[in-house]
């Protein structure tokens, strides 16, 4: 077979060697050498889709998203097979954090996806403006924020195959917020299982892509019942915005058991994952269950609110059952 007058083969020798030792050095955060080296593979091999996708992925690596398409456009011409090459996906990565949604609608679609709508000068149905993939209707999933730092894997709502957005109150530590969307890779790094039947896959963070204007407090509450805690979860989600008990939903886990198959007990049965909404099958910011140890009434919650409506929505709760609720000491963190 020929392509520009190439015949294609193996890959060389040299090639490989070069590749090998470009993802040793990606491996150790060398990404200026790596480059070096897949650049001079592509030199030796330009016939070779996988010379185009290395290059890709590791622009991709360093968020240069010009230069991720413009390597990942060389592979995908390059390619054999017509759908659900990775090429493609990395492809609609790169034009996702370029908002060039043209060439990510292309991308998923040749991955083998369904896009539903058809881009128009107008924006036609399932179409942001300039053809924003929208409604793809990909559900729940679970994203592991800051991967690189003080990792937190939170619930989320898949926008498209590149994109979630945070439905959870992430902790301060994790520099992200409530409502924020964020672009994530590809490839899952660990999965959460739940008692219902559905698992959800762990994505990771690469970027923030669309920033949050709701600031996340942390307050003090003392809540008699467990039923005085959902109260404050759903006078917030009434309001448009968000609640959390982070003495219930918050756990510590090791970096070898976040990225693993773990049980989040999401739905029914002792113990539902405390980002649920208690609906198996559909994970979201409510709901939460204990094990069976005393109800502790003094919690710390996040809440994501504007600062004009955060202390009314906390007034308007203890106002409601004034003998059962009370809270203090509310704190902007994020």
């Amino acid at each position: 077979m020929r392509i520009f007058g190439k015949v294609r083969h193996r890959p060389s020798a040299s090639w490989r060697q070069a590749t090998d030792r470009a993802f040793t050095l990606i491996g150790d955060g060398r990404y200026e050498d790596a480059g070096a080296l897949l650049t001079r593979a592509a030199d030796l091999e330009p016939w070779l889709s996988e010379s185009w996708f290395n290059l890709a992925l590791l622009h991709k690596f360093r968020h240069d998203w010009e230069q991720a398409r413009a390597a990942g456009l060389r592979a995908v011409a390059l390619l054999d097979k017509e759908t659900g090459a990775p090429d493609w996906w990395n492809v609609g990565i790169a034009a996702t954090a370029l908002q060039d949604w043209p060439l990510a609608r292309r991308a998923w679609q040749a991955y083998g996806l369904k896009v539903p709508g058809v881009p128009t000068r107008t924006g036609g149905v399932g179409a942001g403006p300039g053809g924003e993939p929208l409604g793809m209707d990909l559900g729940s999933a679970v994203v592991r924020l800051s991967p690189e730092g003080e990792a937190e894997v939170v619930w989320g709502r898949r926008l498209d195959p590149a994109r979630i957005e945070v439905l959870s109150i992430p902790l301060p530590s994790s520099g992200r917020r409530w409502g924020e969307v964020v672009l994530h890779d590809g490839v899952p790094n660990g999965e959460r299982t739940t008692a219902a039947g559905p698992s959800y896959p762990v994505f990771d963070e690469i970027e923030l892509w669309a920033p949050s204007p709701v600031p996340t407090w942390v307050v003090l509450l003392e809540a008699a019942t467990e039923d005085d805690r959902d109260a404050l979860e759903r006078l917030a989600s009434d309001a448009g915005f968000a609640a959390e008990d982070w003495s219930s939903s918050v756990r510590l886990l090791c970096r070898s058991c976040s990225e693993s198959r773990m049980p989040s007990a999401e739905g029914e049965g002792e113990h539902l994952d405390p980002h649920d909404h208690s609906e198996p099958g559909h994970p979201g910011p409510l709901g939460h269950r204990t094990s069976g140890e005393p109800w502790s009434p003094e919690r710390e919650c996040g809440i994501a609110a504007p600062a004009g409506l955060v202390r009314g929505l906390l007034d308007g709760w203890v106002a409601d059952s004034p003998d059962t609720r009370e809270w203090r000491d509310l704190e902007e963190v994020c």
